[in-house]
């Protein structure tokens, strides 16, 4: 049967919030904007997808060849990816978007690009900032974006077991609906809320910023029907198993590489009743740094446990507006020389545990309207980078994970590493994620762009900050792998980790059709 064709969506656009004008003002004093760059005007090629492959998969789904639909499912959301779309760069465009409705869709459809030879790109809420989405060929002869709106239902909710299945297009937000009609929360939510899919969260090992309480993604999910171009796959039968190995950690992370996920069976809780977030600060890095490790190890973090560095802290400050004075006036009150802002928010852990862990500490309560104002704008991030840019300013992020003994060493040498490339960045970090034996550092970088060579200042930088994380702790603590972390995945799982991926990539996906130039 014939579908129709009618697929526009520009899936990566987000509303931009604009930055005010103290903001501009610190930018200016702090970083120095750079000279807005002309805009080159990006098309479409043409569309390399045969007639006779784009007939079967009309047969089969919806599919477009419209240029619209074709560059508005062309990369994801990093710096580079934003600087391609003004025209600074290649931008890898898809040859067709298809967007199939049904979970058997989908295998149908990976069947007719196996058979026409087309790679095939699992595509989102397009949020990937790693290349994890980059519209790439390989040696195949076209490449389809398979966007997985379609699949936007919450199929069932088992509340006795507390587990509901959601299609993998299901955004953050939408997640939260259907499930709040129920009473209950999934409570999963990254940076890249507002856009990024169940779907996608799985096959990145998403980290939400409660996964303190909630648990990352991984731990969330019960079982994941995934379509193969080999066949359909469900992995996960129970809520535990010592049935072999657990497969379903081969398609958790695997970004689209073995198989398309279009369900998950998840985790679910009761919607928390009065969730409350305060700001604190402390005197100085690694005074912060003990304080949340202690928190992790006696088991009393709150569900988002945040640290900001001094640089980090600076730009909270700044952007408090009006009350930025106050507040410094305020710490120096307390003698606070350095300050390191938390941020603790609580929605299923217990509050009173945690505050009892900072008594007799030195800590300075700012209270919940901090705590409020982080709450309100933990999304600005994603919204203001192209007014950031508009404003001459590179902005990009990396993370990474490493134990508690190399916290402070890791942060040291990235800070280096990019200060050595960029020149005088602002480089801010804060521990996004803590665990009992390490924690996450999630850094922020502000310099003004190189009009030049503004894709290469940042490639430079990116190889020169990962050569270092590769050396302290992981590559990748939840961006995932993408194309960009790929040159240093083997030094971290080793030659036999490679080779395991790969034999399972045969197996799963013996043309390679899927995901090209991704992960392996």
């Amino acid at each position: 049967m014939c579908h129709t064709v009618a697929v526009t969506r520009a899936r990566w656009t987000t509303e931009t919030e604009p930055l005010p004008p103290h903001a501009l003002a610190w930018l200016s004093r702090r970083v120095g904007l750079g000279e807005p760059f002309e805009e080159v005007s990006v098309s479409a090629p043409e569309s390399a997808l045969s007639a006779d492959a784009f007939t079967a998969l009309e047969a089969v789904s919806a599919v477009s060849v419209e240029a619209a639909d074709r560059l508005g499912r062309a990369g994801g959301l990093s710096y580079l990816d934003l600087l391609r779309r003004r025209g600074h760069g290649t931008l890898a465009v898809p040859d067709a978007v298809v967007q199939p409705a049904t979970p058997e869709e989908v295998v149908e459809v990976l069947q007719v690009c196996v058979d026409y030879d087309v790679a095939v790109v699992p595509f989102g809420g397009g949020t990937s900032v790693v290349g994890g989405v980059e519209a790439l060929r390989g040696d195949k002869s076209a490449v389809v974006a398979l966007d997985l709106a379609g699949l936007g239902a919450l199929v069932s909710v088992d509340p006795v077991s507390r587990v509901a299945v959601l299609q993998a297009g299901v955004t953050g937000p939408e997640a939260e609906r259907l499930l709040g009609e129920h009473g209950f929360t999934l409570g999963h939510v990254p940076q890249s809320f507002e856009r990024a899919t169940i779907g996608g969260f799985a096959a990145t090992r998403s980290a939400g910023q409660a996964s303190s309480g909630y648990g990352r993604f991984e731990d969330m999910v019960e079982s994941l029907r995934v379509a193969t171009p080999v066949g359909e796959w469900v992995v996960g039968a129970a809520p535990a198993s010592a049935a072999g190995p657990d497969l379903k950690q081969l398609v958790l992370g695997s970004e689209g590489l073995f198989g398309v996920i279009t369900e998950v069976s998840v985790r679910v809780r009761p919607k928390p009743y009065g969730p409350r977030y305060e700001g604190f600060v402390v005197d100085g890095w690694p005074a912060g740094v003990d304080l949340v490790r202690t928190l992790a190890q006696d088991g009393v973090l709150a569900d988002v446990t945040r640290l900001s560095d001094v640089d980090e802290t600076e730009v909270a400050l700044e952007l408090a507006g009006s009350r930025a004075a106050a507040l410094k006036k305020y710490l120096r009150f307390r003698g606070v020389k350095q300050p390191c802002l938390v941020i603790l928010g609580w929605e299923c852990r217990s509050r009173s545990a945690t505050m009892s862990a900072l008594s007799g500490r030195k800590v300075v309560r700012l209270g919940r309207a901090m705590g409020a104002a982080w709450l309100h704008g933990r999304f600005n991030g994603p919204r203001q980078r192209d007014a950031l840019l508009d404003a001459g300013v590179c902005v990009e992020t990396l993370e990474t994970a490493t134990h508690w003994s190399r916290v402070s060493e890791m942060r040291d040498a990235v800070r280096a590493a990019l200060v050595a490339e960029l020149g005088d960045p602002v480089v801010m970090c804060h521990v996004s994620h803590a665990y009992e034996t390490g924690a996450s550092l999630y850094f922020t970088v502000l310099v003004p762009r190189d009009l030049a060579d503004p894709v290469g200042q940042w490639e430079r930088a990116k190889v020169a900050a990962s050569d270092a994380i590769s050396r302290l702790g992981t590559i990748t603590h939840h961006h995932a792998v993408g194309r960009d972390h790929l040159p240093w995945l083997e030094k971290e799982i080793g030659g036999i980790g490679v080779d395991v991926l790969r034999a399972v990539k045969a197996q799963l996906d013996p043309t390679g059709i899927l995901n090209p130039g991704k992960l392996i």
